[in-house]
Parts: structure tokens; sequence; C-alpha cells
């Protein structure tokens, strides 16, 4: 089922909330060491999962406002943060997750996620018929095969999509170059720029931040490292999650994104294309545990944008799927 959601006032959770207390810890139970933080709360178990490049700290804005309906423990994937490092694979990181709820005792979590960490929500979902719910918000992969550009010449398509493929590669080379002190500042000023764009508190936005930064001979670097990275593009270019969304059998929720961030108005014509392409395809899977839901009005940084909306429609989700199961 698809529904198109509006921009208006939060139904439920708001966008200031009580400090939780927070717990710290690595998991080892695994194949590679996992970070975690537990924020605690009383309610139902939720796996609240980061995008490529960030880590659990992105999280603490989303994770404080499910805090009220759930026990919400955001990690770093592997790679990220400060997380083990380990060769991707969607195999290898669901299992990290499955490490992480083993040993905090949590008993059939929900799972959420937004960008990357919504792909592993949804091969959750289709890996776990038992979870009582799932949300991918705009976890979709990125724009890689012109047969998927709706509307578009396949020349005009295919030139497109290289011409994307040009950029993110010179992205990922800039990314793997030390960064001096006055690089790092001038980054730490950004970071404080856009939480306060976005309304949202500093300490959030800085912590992400620091948490991928690592020493290295001339500075610090980001992590992930430059070969995750190019293992984190192939693996979100290839993937085919329509398999998942057509077998699975728990709740799935889908958020989708319907406007650019700044930095895809160069390529408004590609994702155009794209999220046309992407909705006549979910529109044919005839699957009654997955609903779609286009934010109107939402960018893929949704999560900061849209906050206490997001948690709102999380919220209300898993509240109703629980209660059918």
């Amino acid at each position: 089922m698809t529904v198109y959601v509006r921009k208006g006032e939060p139904t439920v959770a708001e966008n200031h909330t009580e400090t939780a207390p927070r717990t710290d810890r690595v998991v080892t139970s695994g194949s590679v060491p996992i970070a975690v933080r537990d924020h605690g709360g009383t309610g139902t178990p939720l796996l609240l999962l980061h995008g490529a490049g960030g880590n659990l700290a992105t999280m603490t804005g989303l994770a404080d406002l499910l805090r009220p309906a759930h026990r919400v423990v955001t990690l770093d994937l592997r790679g990220h943060g400060h997380s083990g490092d380990g060769p991707w694979s969607w195999d290898a990181a669901l299992d990290d997750l499955a490490a992480v709820a083993d040993d905090l005792g949590l008993d059939r979590p929900a799972v959420v996620g937004h960008s990357l960490g919504g792909m592993l929500a949804a091969l959750w979902a289709a890996r776990h018929p038992e979870c009582p719910g799932a949300v991918s918000l705009d976890g979709s992969p990125t724009p890689a095969r012109p047969e998927d550009l709706v509307g578009l010449a396949p020349d005009r398509a295919a030139a497109e999509l290289a011409r994307l493929h040009e950029v993110f590669t010179a992205m990922a080379a800039g990314l793997a170059q030390p960064l001096d002190s006055a690089q790092v500042e001038a980054a730490l000023a950004g970071q404080r720029a856009l939480a306060q764009r976005y309304g949202s508190a500093e300490e959030p936005w800085v912590e992400a931040f620091e948490r991928n930064l690592v020493p290295v001979e001339g500075g610090s670097r980001l992590r992930p490292d430059p070969t995750l990275t190019e293992q984190l593009r192939v693996a979100m270019e290839t993937v085919d999650l329509f398999p998942a969304y057509r077998e699975v059998r728990c709740p799935l929720l889908l958020v989708l994104a319907t406007e650019n961030l700044p930095e895809q108005e160069a390529f408004a014509e590609l994702y155009a294309a794209y999220r046309r392409g992407l909705a006549e395809r979910l529109a044919a899977v005839d699957n009654p545990s997955l609903r779609v839901v286009h934010l109107t009005g939402a960018s893929h940084a949704m999560v900061a944008e849209r906050p206490a909306e997001l948690a709102a429609l999380v919220t209300d989700f898993l509240a109703g799927a629980t209660s059918s199961c």
C-alpha cells in the first residue's frame, strides 16, 4: 500500500524529551567488535541504524524521540565510528546486528534504519519473519542502472549515471585524504552550522564527526576507510531489495524522500526519473506486509529535517504492527 504524507505537525513525540541515561559498550561476540549505545527505555526493543559514513551519534535525536515507546539501541556499523573493521557484505552486517541483539538480550527487536541502515532493516525483516516490524527511512540503492530511470532516454540515462559516478569517485578520493587541524576545525564549524540549520542540539553533530575521526600520518582521516567506502559503493549499487519486499512476512514500512538534497540538484532530472521508476516498481509489489510512504517535502536528510514527524510515524507503525500480530 502506498500513502502520501504531507508535511505537518507531528501527532506524537515532541522536539524535546528528557535526556535518556545512555550506556556505551562494545559487543565482541561476533566476527567484528561492534560499539553500541543503549538509550534505555522500558518499551519493546528497537535497533536504530545509521547510514553510510555516519555512526550511532547521527541517530541521537531520533533515538531520544523514540525512547518513550521503545528501548532504543543505536550502534556503529562495521567500519564506522568505534566499531571494528571488516569486509562489507550484507550477510556479515546482518550477523553483526544479530550478535548485538543476542548480547544485549533484545528479544525480537524492531529494526529502524536510515539510508544504508534502512536497507539493512529491510533485509533483516526478510530474514526474520518473527520481527515485530521494520522501517526503512529512504533506504534505497544508489541509482546505477539506466532501466531504473523512468522517462529518460537510454543514452541520456547512461550519460547522467556516468556523471554521477564521477562525482561519487571524486568525493571518495577527497574523503581518503588526511585532514589537517585547520580542516578539522572548519569541518566542526560546519557541523555546528548544520545543527543550527535544522534546529538541533550541536553536541550530537559534533560527536558524530569526531566519532568517525581517526589519527593517521599527516593528520586525521574520516572512517570508513577507502577500501570499505568502495565496498559500500558497490554493495549499494548492486543490491536488489525487491525480493525482500515481495517475500517479507513481518510488517515493513518504507519511508521515501520526495525532494532533492542541495547536492543532488545538479542531477535533478536523474533523481526524478529514479523516484518515478522506484514508485512504479513498488506499486507492482503485491504484499500486504509492505507499506510505502512518500514523505512530501522531505529529502534524504529526513532524519535531521523531520525527526519528530518520523518518530511519530515509526511509533504509530510499530504500535499497529504489534497489535495486529
